[in-house]
């Protein structure tokens, strides 16, 4: 994700109502730099923003500058203490990890009074160390004690007893917040959590959708709507408006271009469809028969359709409620033209259609390359050729014809031609946005350059072809914005 994705993807989560957005590792890169930098200054002045940091200074310090701008700022630092990092990753001892961690937590107090301290790969630590360990950052001026299940490795009883332990023997304790981060490589992550909870923590670390390192992190959805269900026996509560969830991974999905399985938990296509007979009747007699969420509750309701002849203020409204209002009357107007286009073709207009339409729009806004026109010939026997022609900043026209394997190679065999960059296409996926034969297609590609920085790049249309070509610009356009943020 490039910086405006990120501010992005933050407002949305400001809407559903979580506590804390950890926006990145200001370290790592300028980009990422400058994403934490625009999240804190986007949402910043309600939610907790955090950067991350490894238990060195110059992270730290980054974090500091990065997170500036916030009103709420926590630096997020910690290190390895499992003896496969200490000796494998780190190679220092655990004599040596204390003080680093002590010394990281000071600094990071010196900045701003909210620290978290994660202790990687807590799961096959010694109980010992680890329980040394988190008193003596507690002590520092840690705040949030995160407990990490790096690996996945757990089972939901020993990571519940761990934090049990936990809970239990850290001096201290019981004066900062007690938060759990768990992995998914045994398809637990969820379940850790929650058993996190029960024994003692007051916090999660998720993410939209479950993406994440390796088979990703535990599902935000999934916790909360659990929660949900059980929070009498469980004694819990979050401040989530879960009836956002839907759209909040749906934009998760169409930013990141990481597609939902069907069958995922609350957010799957299939989640809250009923296929065999026996269900069917079961729920149409009585919902809860077999729908123990009510799609209401996860952000799936009855959508005002519109068409062709809904009008302006129809749109306006809709959008409104989605919360993708444009800006002013002229974008609006920009968006009811482009709105009328897809209605024109379409019999009726969906939500997904709705922020399809809004996220190209947005793309669209001082895009660097735009598509004027495309027209290819293919089919069998004949040799697939494409005449494309775009605009550069200036307005000026640029053309070239190139012909290719099929109608999208030779599209991007043009593009490429007028561009003049060195691109490899690494990743081509399309999807439909919604149902029927008329839906739009939405493209996502995933392009690398000669410097192997890597790209993605979606856009939606009725034509797959037209797709195709617009998300490639779009992939190209935030490579060539990137490049221009880092030479400035």
């Amino acid at each position: 994700m490039n910086r405006d994705d990120k501010v992005a993807i933050a407002r949305q989560l400001q809407r559903l109502g979580v506590d804390c957005i950890e926006a990145g590792f200001p370290i790592s890169s300028p980009g990422d730099f400058a994403s934490v930098q625009a999240v804190a200054e986007a949402v910043g002045d309600t939610t907790v923003i955090c950067a991350l940091a490894r238990a060195l200074s110059i992270d730290i310090e980054a974090c500091a500058k990065a997170l500036a701008a916030a009103k709420y700022p926590r630096i997020h630092t910690g290190l390895g203490v499992s003896p496969q990092h200490l000796e494998g990753k780190l190679r220092i001892s655990s004599k040596q990890a204390l003080a680093q961690a002590v010394e990281a937590v000071q600094l990071a107090r010196s900045f701003c009074n909210d620290v978290q301290f994660y202790a990687e790969d807590a799961g096959r630590a010694d109980i010992g160390f680890l329980i040394e360990i988190l008193a003596s950052v507690i002590d520092a001026g840690a705040t949030v004690i995160n407990i990490p299940d790096t690996t996945g490795f757990c089972l939901p009883t020993t990571f519940g007893q761990l934090v049990a332990r936990i809970r239990a023997e850290v001096q201290g304790i019981e004066t900062v917040t007690l938060s759990v981060h768990c992995h998914n490589d045994l398809g637990l992550a969820s379940a850790l959590s929650l058993a996190g909870l029960i024994n003692g923590a007051s916090q999660v670390e998720c993410t939209i959708n479950g993406i994440g390192e390796r088979a990703g992190n535990a599902a935000l959805e999934e916790v909360v709507i659990a929660i949900a269900l059980h929070s009498d026996e469980l004694g819990m509560y979050t401040s989530i408006q879960s009836e956002e969830l839907a759209r909040t991974s749906r934009l998760v999905a169409q930013t990141t271009g990481m597609r939902i399985q069907a069958n995922k938990a609350i957010v799957g296509a299939n989640a809250f469809t009923h296929s065999s007979g026996i269900h069917q009747d079961g729920v149409l007699k009585q919902r809860d028969t077999y729908e123990i969420i009510d799609p209401v509750s996860a952000g799936y309701r009855n959508e005002l359709l519109l068409s062709a002849r809904s009008g302006r203020a129809a749109l306006a409204e809709r959008l409104a409620e989605l919360g993708l209002s444009p800006a002013d009357p002229e974008q609006l107007e920009q968006v009811y033209q482009r709105f009328l286009e897809v209605a024109d073709r379409k019999r009726l207009v969906y939500d997904e259609d709705l922020e399809a339409l809004m996220a190209e729009y947005g793309r669209s806004i001082d895009a660097l390359w735009k598509l004027k026109t495309l027209q290819v010939n293919c089919g069998y026997p004949l040799i697939a050729t494409a005449t494309l022609v775009l605009t550069d900043r200036t307005g000026l026209e640029h053309t070239a014809v190139m012909t290719g394997t099929g109608p999208i190679d030779a599209s991007y065999k043009a593009a490429d031609q007028i561009i003049a960059e060195e691109i490899e296409l690494l990743e081509f996926s399309v999807q439909s946005i919604t149902r029927g034969i008329d839906a739009l297609g939405e493209v996502t590609v995933r392009i690398q350059t000669a410097g192997q920085d890597q790209f993605s790049g979606r856009a939606a249309d009725g034509d797959i072809i037209v797709s195709s070509i617009k998300a490639y610009l779009n992939a190209i356009n935030r490579m060539l914005r990137v490049r221009t943020w880092q030479t400035n």
